[in-house]
This record gives C-alpha cells, sequence and structure tokens, in this order.
C-alpha cells in the first residue's frame, strides 16, 4: 500500500520538478538570462497567479460552502510559527549571528505557492483539485503577510529596520482581497462568462511558468562552500521533523482529508526561493540561504514523496 502511494505521489514530484529542469537549463543554457528571468518572476506575481486567484475565487468560492475560510490564513501563520519555534530551539548549534538568522529563515519558510499547486493539480482529480486551489490561496495570502513582514525582518535584521506596510500587499494578497470582496458584495455574479475565459486562459499559465522561475532561480545560485552541519541540521529539521510532526497532528486531530494534505505538504516543501531574493535585494551576505535553497530542494526530491505516500496510506487505512 505504501509503495502504491509512493509511485503515484514520485510520479507527480517528477512532474513538478521536470518543469522546473526546463527552466535550470534554459538559465544554465544562457537562453534565458537574468534580465529575463526577473521579467517572467514579475509576470507570475504581478499577472498570471493573481489572475488566477482572482477567476479561482469568484467562480468557485461561497462563504456557504467555506465558512471556516479565515482559518486558512491563521493555519499558514501557525505552521511558520511552528518552523520558527523548532529551528529556534536547535539555533544554539549554529556559530556567528549572520548564519543564525540566515539558519532561522531555512527552516521556517517553505515554498508554499508554486510546488503545492503544481503538485496538487498532479494528484487530485478535478473534482477535489478546485477546493483545494482555494484553500492554497486563502493559505497565501496569510503566508504572503507573514513572509514580507517578519521573513524581510529576520534576513535584514538590524535596529534601525522601518517597517514597510506596502510590503504586505503584494499583488497574490490584493488579489485574494478583492477577490473575496466580489463574494461577499455578489459582484461576481455580474462578471461575464466571457471576460472571464481570456483572464483564466492566462491565470492557467502560472503552473508552468511558476516552476520555470524555480528552477531557473536554482540555476543562479553558486555554492563555493557548503556548510555541512548548517545544511545537514536545516534540512532534517525542514523536511523529515516538520512534516512528521504534520502526520501526527493530522493524526491527533482527526483532520478532514484536503485541509491534512494542505498541511503535510507545506511542511514538507523545501526552504522558500524567495529568501535568495529578499537576500540580494536587501545586499545580505548570502552566507546558508543560497546552499541551504538548493541542497533542499535535492533533497526534497525524495522526502516529500515519502511523506505524501505515509499520509496517503493513512487515509487509505482509516
Amino acid at each position: 500500500m505504501f509503495w502504491q502511494s509512493f509511485k503515484i505521489t514520485s510520479v507527480a514530484v517528477a512532474q513538478s520538478f521536470l518543469l522546473a529542469a526546463i527552466g535550470y537549463f534554459l538559465v544554465k543554457k544562457n537562453i534565458l538570462k537574468t534580465e529575463g528571468l526577473n521579467a517572467l518572476s514579475r509576470l507570475v506575481i504581478e499577472v498570471t497567479l493573481p489572475l488566477l486567484i482572482f477567476c479561482q475565487l469568484i467562480s468557485d468560492f461561497k462563504f456557504s460552502l467555506y465558512p471556516d475560510w479565515w482559518i486558512f490564513p491563521l493555519l499558514s501563520m501557525a505552521i511558520t510559527a511552528i518552523g520558527l519555534l523548532l529551528a529556534l530551539l536547535f539555533s544554539g548549534f549554529i556559530k556567528g549571528p549572520q548564519h543564525k538568522l540566515q539558519f532561522l529563515s531555512l527552516v521556517t519558510f517553505q515554498n508554499s505557492g508554486y510546488l503545492p499547486l503544481v503538485l496538487s493539480a498532479s494528484l487530485l482529480p478535478q473534482e477535489k483539485m478546485g477546493a483545494m486551489f482555494i484553500y492554497l490561496f486563502l493559505f497565501l495570502s496569510g503566508f504572503n503577510v507573514v513572509m514580507f513582514s517578519l521573513g524581510v525582518h529576520i534576513i535584514n535584521f538590524h535596529k534601525n529596520k522601518k517597517f514597510e506596510l506596502g510590503s504586505l500587499f503584494s499583488p497574490p494578497v490584493v488579489a485574494t482581497i478583492i477577490s473575496l470582496l466580489f463574494v461577499a458584495s455578489g459582484l461576481n455574479h455580474f462578471v461575464a462568462a466571457q471576460f472571464l475565459k481570456p483572464l483564466r486562459m492566462i491565470g492557467d499559465c502560472t503552473l508552468p511558468l511558476a516552476m520555470f522561475v524555480v528552477g531557473g532561480s536554482l540555476a543562479e545560485i553558486h555554492i563555493a562552500r557548503v556548510s555541512k552541519k548548517a545544511i545537514f541540521l536545516m534540512s532534517m529539521l525542514k523536511l523529515v521533523v516538520l512534516p512528521a510532526v504534520g502526520i501526527f497532528l493530522i493524526i491527533k486531530f482527526q483532520l478532514p482529508e484536503l485541509i491534512g494534505l494542505l498541511i503535510v505538504m507545506q511542511l514538507a516543501m523545501p526552504p522558500a526561493t524567495l529568501l535568495s531574493v529578499i537576500t540580494r535585494h536587501y545586499n545580505k551576505e548570502d552566507l546558508l540561504i543560497s546552499q541551504g535553497i538548493l541542497i533542499g530542494h535535492i533533497i526534497s526530491i525524495f522526502t516529500i514523496p515519502v511523506f505524501l505516500s505515509l499520509y496517503f496510506m493513512r487515509n487509505m487505512l482509516r
């Protein structure tokens, strides 16, 4: 039973990383340069992903169908808090203040959007995929707020750093808020299908383009020397301990199938590639971030199928 689940999840993970591999080689072969990768990343974050969120929510989301919708942003914050707490418990093994901060970031923040979206599309049947996408978009609204506040603060920590309110309202967060307002006010019923169709076509480009960005971002990472102790500890906490904690909590509280899958998937994800972008943006010395992201993604090719298989096996036995 485990091996049957492992085969299914391995294929889904392989499909996701195949898309990332295309982006990786496009950058390595210099077909896609840094400027093009940055433009592609902006296209996904500012155009295709917000449109995917908008079309999905105004078409399929109803407050009556999802009365507990507000739980998902809070769930994202809870998962971030679990990761941060675990990282703090083991940060004493890491020497150097900047090394500690980057270690905390790698364990705390996961690749919460692109990989889970692609994996959900690969793993789930159509009737469940729509609901999972809605869960993910609501989850991401909370995660993005924490990422662009706490995440930036940890990496760029200094006493005189000013908080920027505008950084919380990324385009995906704004798209989620606007979509929920449309549904709450009933305006979604006045959006013509002919208008939605081209927007949905653009939004549907998100998944492959997003994985191109992930792969291309990994291709730009240069590792001079690996901090073996820090990266090993990060990998164990991020890719083994956290998803194991997730499965324990799901069994203990008997959570519904899709919510349980969301939790395990998020806790099994490798470190967020966005951490590298934030590090570069604030001109911080990259001590652990790049090597943690690259090695974390490589190891996750094997660990993600294991924990997803354990989760699906647990559901079969219920």
